[in-house]
Order: structure tokens, then sequence, then C-alpha cells
């Protein structure tokens, strides 16, 4: 007999009006895997960064309609998975990190609705701490809260998912048909930043980022393009992984070239998308001068990826206290502090 089986979609999540940006903000900079500092400092540092960016993110959602668009967004791919998955013994459930629908309420929901078998996939296909195991630990303690103990099984990383690369470059093709008809086309594969401290503790996220874009030119068979891996939304004092997207997008329109940028670690659009590239970088690029410049859409439903997500969910593996890659390789390490995909 089919089990009923619960599958978590996670996300980060995003502020649905102008009055929760500030608590967004404050639950996004109070997750000890963004500040890695002992409460109460933590806390109350949270409550200044929040206070003292709210009126920035407000002016930022503001040129999206007011709101993220990152829960709509899910809720597609969501909508798409249950299609594709087509088994009425299959549920689709959302959690994100920082705002509604937060993970506690998701979990009373999968209890509430009886689930036998929980599937936790991230919509994250590189796997970082401050991300996937930041978002399953929360996951973890809630469902103990609220009496969830259905068996489950996590989905740590998929960062070559064939279904993944497939959409990034069928929608990459399309981009670069019309970067090219302006001239020469550099690529730029952005990806969000991390403070390099986080990568030296064993994060593995820009590894994993570096695998992403080595699957997506394989695929692309294109080794006549210049190609750049470089990564955006850097925030803090802190010295951050390189190089910089808005350095590489300076350096391409100087050098005369038609900028094409892949957001390799997004799969839904959202403020760094929709403005930070869409926006700011493309104003920057044509500022210094470039031929032209053209963002490649998230693969948000894109029938590749969402082909991908269900086949994770068909061949994830019972869960053992590790979170499996979906790649196919190792487990990542105990207390989520170390992911042993790459190995």
């Amino acid at each position: 007999m089919p089990q009923k089986t619960a599958v978590i979609l996670f996300n980060l999540g995003g502020p649905d009006s102008r009055a929760a940006i500030q608590p967004f903000l404050f639950n996004l900079f109070n997750d000890p895997a963004i500040i890695r500092l002992p409460n109460p400092a933590r806390w109350l540092l949270a409550r200044l960064i929040s206070k003292r960016r709210a009126p920035v993110a407000a002016d930022i959602y503001e040129r999206m309609g007011g709101r993220s668009p990152i829960v709509p967004e899910t809720e597609a791919q969501a909508e798409a998975l249950r299609a594709a998955l087509g088994s009425d013994d299959t549920k689709i459930f959302i959690a994100m990190r920082y705002w509604h629908p937060f993970a506690e309420d998701t979990a009373r929901a999968v209890r509430d609705w009886g689930a036998e078998r929980v599937v936790l996939l991230p919509l994250y296909p590189q796997f970082s701490t401050t991300t996937t195991a930041s978002s399953f630990r929360q996951w973890h303690a809630v469902a103990k809260t609220v009496g969830l103990s259905a068996p489950t099984t996590a989905i740590g990383c998929y960062p070559e998912e064939p279904g993944f690369i497939a959409a990034t470059v069928a929608l990459l093709r399309e981009r670069l048909a019309q970067a090219e008809a302006a001239g020469p086309v550099r690529i730029l594969f952005s990806a969000h930043g991390l403070p390099k401290k986080v990568v030296r503790d064993g994060d593995p996220y820009q590894m994993q980022v570096e695998r992403s874009v080595a699957a997506v030119l394989r695929l692309l068979d294109r080794p006549d393009l210049e190609t750049q891996i470089c990564y955006q939304s850097r925030v803090g004092p802190l010295e951050w992984i390189g190089p910089a997207t808005d350095a590489e997008i300076t350096r391409a329109a100087k050098d005369g070239r038609s900028i094409v940028v892949v957001p390799i670690a997004f799969v839904s659009e959202h403020s760094e998308t929709l403005v930070e590239l869409d926006i700011e970088y493309a104003e920057l690029a044509h500022a210094h001068g470039a031929k032209g410049y053209f963002r490649v859409p998230t693969v948000g439903a894109h029938p590749d990826f969402i082909a991908g997500l269900a086949r994770l969910v068909r061949h994830a593996e019972p869960y053992d206290g590790r979170a499996r890659c979906g790649s196919g390789a190792k487990p990542c390490g105990n207390a989520w502090r170390r992911c042993t995909c790459v190995a």
C-alpha cells in the first residue's frame, strides 16, 4: 500500500508587505548560521541591522510591487512538482526560513495531513551551512516540537542534477543567441556570495557552485566562449569570496563584451535577480559601455528542472541522520557542519 508522502520545499522566503520587511530582516540576521555570535549579542545586532537596512530594502521591494515574489514562485514550483510526481499519495508543502509560511506551521500541516513519510527538498542546488543546513536544523527542531515523527529523507544538494543543468543550459542558449548578435560574448555565472571565513570553516558551497558551472559548460559545449564565475550581494565588513559580480560586469563592459549573466545558484526570481541583476547591474553595464546586457531567467518551473526534482523525490533514500546528495555521492556530514558530498 503506498505511503502518504509529504515533500517539503525549502526556501528563504521574503516579505509579503512593507510592514513585513523589518521583521523579515530581523529573522534573517538573527539566524546563528548568518551571524555567528551568541545571544544576546546576535539578537541586539540583528535588531540594529534590520532597523538600519529596512528603508533601503523597502525601496528594493517597491520596485517589485511592494513584496517578494518568492512564495508565489515556490507555489508554482510546488504545483508543477505535484503534477510531475502524479501521485495522490504525495503532497507538496512549502516552508520558508525567515517569513511565512514558517517551518513550524508547515510541520503542523504535515502532521495533521497524516504523513507517513517526509522528504526534505531544499530549493538550493548547492549546499551551504547558511541555507540548507539552517533550514534543515530548524525543521528538525520544529518537527519535534509539534510531534511530527514520520520517517524522513533529506536531500542535501544537487549541484549537477541533470534536470537542473539542462534547464539552465536551455535558458542560457536563448539569451546567448541574442547576446551574440550584439557582439563578442562573456558569460558571467553569478551566485550569492559568502564570507571567506564560512568557506574556510568547511562550507562546500563555493566548490559546488564551481561544479554546477562545469556541468553547464559541458552540456553547452561552447569552448570558444569566455566565461567567469562571480559572486553578488555582499553585505557587512567581512571579506567575501570573489570575484564580485559588479566588478566583473564593469571589466566585461570595458573589454567591449556583450554580457550574459546566469544566476547559477538561484532557482526562483527575487530581489537579487529582479533588482540587483536586472536593474542595478544592467545600469552598471550600460554605463561602462557594454555591447549588450542579457540576464538568463532562473529555472523556476522549467519542465527539465521540475523533472529533476521529481527524480530526486522518487529516488530519495531513508534518512539516517545525514542528508543525501542528490547527485548520488556521499551523505552530508554529522550535525550539518560539513558536507562531504563533494569528496
